[in-house]
């Protein structure tokens, strides 16, 4: 099908994703009612489809997002948790000679 489409997608592509829909052991959709609806994170299944039934949702049962995702902290404006974002560094200057 996707090459009838003109698209080049590589095979590990297709197989991460079958991966993923299988991982259950049965065959889940990628949708609101199947893998993207079972986030743990409320922002994040908020983020994809139904925002307001998610967050109403998540609000009657008392919910709290942790904020650990990619998707979570870009919503909130924080910086994301990889990378650089990932690690704390502090400095301290020793022996500074400039006095």
């Amino acid at each position: 099908v996707l090459t009838e489409q003109g698209l080049d997608v590589d095979i590990r592509h297709v197989m991460l994703v079958a991966d993923i829909m299988t991982k259950t052991g049965e065959v889940q959709q990628i949708g609101r009612h199947g893998i993207s609806g079972e986030k743990s994170s409320v922002l994040a299944r908020a983020a994809f489809e139904l925002t307001i039934q998610h967050l109403v949702d998540a609000a009657i049962k008392g919910e709290t997002d942790p904020l650990k995702g990619v998707i979570e902290n870009i919503i909130v404006g924080q910086s994301m948790p990889l990378g650089t974002g990932s690690v704390e560094l502090f400095m301290t200057q020793r022996g500074r000679s400039d006095e």
